[in-house]
């Protein structure tokens, strides 16, 4: 992908979760010398091994190339991370607290960690989600920790890396945003990724780590427009596909993110959106649109299983098929995906479900259980003798399907789609009862 660099920078990734494992195995193709560190023995042994802890195309080829390069290496000790590296990337996970804030435990164990293991400068650089502010918290960490008096400097450089096209995103991305005090910092950060030729938004920390949720606060709130249009929609008998088209084309709008659906999901927007909400609140300003934005997405759930009830009537001993189980394509993530609370609120009614997903069915296993579920090997099986078919996430094998069989396969011909993927006309063409969401059929 890229040619092998001499010289190039000695990189530590603090977290091997989603966003170090991708970053660091990016960095490492850029030429440079990259130690993933993670404090799960269990799974640096599996890295190690050659094994990858997640589903990201193209990631686990990406870090067998560079291991075998020696550009890429994995450890459970941090020391050895902090020690053999000048630029430091904090990558650890911030989950949400039950009040909607992130959980920032994470962030000061490592600050504390570096602080006590450094050894020379160290640019220290903030790469997980965090709320603004949150650097100057990991500088007065390590001034309070570090056991000599060594120069640091902390910066902010945020992730966009849309899972399904992780490595694209790094590689190809549409800006790169740099949060930093001092010059040297600056300087440091610019010539790690000039590599990629990517517009730079050099800013100070405060700036970037505010640009991070502010992206993916506005990019739900589109989501949630949309969906609210689809509502509207499906009122009127107008068709929110054609709505969202001419919308898109206007350049001041854009055509990204208005596909209406049973709404977003995924570890990025529902907790950045809690996060930046009672960010707000705690410095006085009550965001409504974001809350707005929220109620609306939990309404579409809700909406969505209207329509299965409309047209199932009672859901006990039904068999209900799903095709899909994480958020979106090409992904095994599964947090705060709509078809597991889907799944979720038919068990509650006592539906049985049939349930397919090329990746995720191992995770979804682990959170659902056997009862009352079957896990099956392919969209086909999932249709088998089931009373609906509910598409909750648009994988291409699931787009391809033959109809005309899965028809024949289905107790009944009922299909609902809560990613408006199919065509109506060609469903109702193969005597399927079509319904989707905000589109007349």
């Amino acid at each position: 992908m890229v040619k092998e660099r001499q010289g190039k920078m000695k990189i530590s990734i603090i977290g091997s979760g989603y966003v170090g494992l991708v970053s660091g195995a990016c960095f490492a193709e850029l030429g440079n010398r990259v130690i993933c560190a993670d404090n799960d023995a269990k799974k640096v042994a599996a890295l190690l091994a050659g094994a990858v802890p997640i589903y990201e195309p193209g990631l686990k080829e990406l870090i067998a190339a560079n291991v075998m390069r020696k550009r890429l290496v994995f450890t459970s000790s941090i020391k050895e991370a902090v020690v053999k590296s000048d630029i430091i990337f904090i990558a650890v996970g911030t989950p949400s607290l039950e009040n909607g804030e992130a959980d920032l435990t994470g962030i000061e164990n490592v600050a504390q960690a570096i602080a006590q293991h450094m050894n020379g400068y160290k640019l220290i650089v903030e790469k997980s989600t965090v709320p603004v502010e949150t650097g100057e918290w990991v500088r007065k960490t390590i001034a309070t920790y570090v056991k000599h008096a060594e120069g640091f400097d902390v910066a902010s450089n945020p992730e966009f890396l849309r899972e399904g096209s992780a490595i694209k995103d790094f590689m190809k991305p549409d800006r790169i945003v740099i949060g930093a005090e001092s010059e040297r910092a600056r300087k440091l950060l610019m010539s790690l990724y000039k590599p990629l030729k990517a517009s730079l938004v050099v800013t100070d920390i405060k700036s970037a780590e505010l640009i991070k949720h502010a992206s993916n606060s506005f990019l739900a709130t589109k989501i949630s427009f949309i969906n609210a249009i689809s509502r509207i929609c499906d009122k009127v008998g107008a068709d929110v596909k054609e709505v969202a088209f001419g919308m898109g084309l206007d350049q001041r709008i854009g055509e990204g993110f208005l596909s209406a659906g049973v709404g977003y999901g995924g570890s990025c927007f529902p907790k950045d959106l809690d996060a930046f909400i009672t960010i707000s609140e705690r410095i006085g300003y009550d965001f409504k649109l974001l809350k707005a934005a929220r109620e609306i997405n939990r309404q579409q759930q809700e909406f969505f299983l209207s329509k299965i009830k409309s047209n199932l009537w009672i859901l006990k001993e039904k068999t209900i098929g799903v095709l899909g189980l994480s958020f979106k394509p090409d992904t095994d993530d599964i947090r705060n995906a709509p078809a597991i609370d889907i799944i979720r609120a038919l068990l509650a009614e006592g539906a049985r479900l049939r349930v397919s997903d090329p990746s995720a069915m191992k995770k979804a296993k682990q959170v659902l259980g056997s009862q009352k579920i079957t896990y099956c090997r392919s969209g086909y099986e999932a249709a088998k003798g089931s009373d609906c078919l509910l598409l909750m996430t648009e994988w291409k094998e699931f787009l391809d399907l033959d109809f005309a069989k899965i028809r024949r396969l289905l107790k009944r011909p009922l299909v609902v789609d809560g990613r408006n993927a199919y065509d109506p006309k060609k469903m109702a063409s193969l005597g399927f009862t079509y319904v989707c969401i905000g589109r007349s059929v």
